[in-house]
Order: C-alpha cells, then sequence, then structure tokens
C-alpha cells in the first residue's frame, strides 16, 4: 500500500490548487514519516478549524498504516 498516494489523493481532493501539493516520504524501518506541503492559500484548508480536518487525515493515514503493519507520522506545513 503506497501511503504517499493515499496522502496526495487526500489533499488534491480537499485544496483548490491541486497542482501544488507536495508529498515528502522518509521511511525508516516500519516507521514512516510524510510530509505534505500545499500552497499558502491552501494550507487553511488543509488544516481546517481548530484542526479538525488535520486530525481526520492523520487518523486516515493511520488507520492506512495500521493495514500494512507500518507507524505513520503526518506533519503539515
Amino acid at each position: 500500500m503506497d501511503l504517499k498516494l493515499i496522502l496526495t489523493d487526500i489533499a488534491r481532493a480537499i485544496v483548490d490548487n491541486p497542482e501544488a501539493v507536495v508529498v515528502t516520504e522518509v521511511v525508516d524501518g516500519d516507521n514512516v514519516e510524510l510530509t505534505l506541503t500545499v500552497s499558502e492559500e491552501d494550507t487553511g484548508m488543509v488544516i481546517g478549524r481548530h484542526g479538525k480536518i488535520a486530525k481526520a487525515i492523520r487518523q486516515i493515514m493511520k488507520a492506512a498504516a495500521n493495514t500494512c503493519g507500518k507507524h505513520v507520522t503526518v506533519e503539515i506545513k
């Protein structure tokens, strides 16, 4: 399962400028660190009010990572 692709698809569905979505991946054994970067105008859309959308994205990614036995961390810039 490609966690980077899943996060990219989720972010592109949320933002107004999907071409600016960039996800970088650092793998260290079973730990995967994903960094999501979007355009400055779309940052608020990805974070949401009081971080609700960011929290939901992280929960979805943790569930996806759990299916393949990995631990994922999502950072939003």
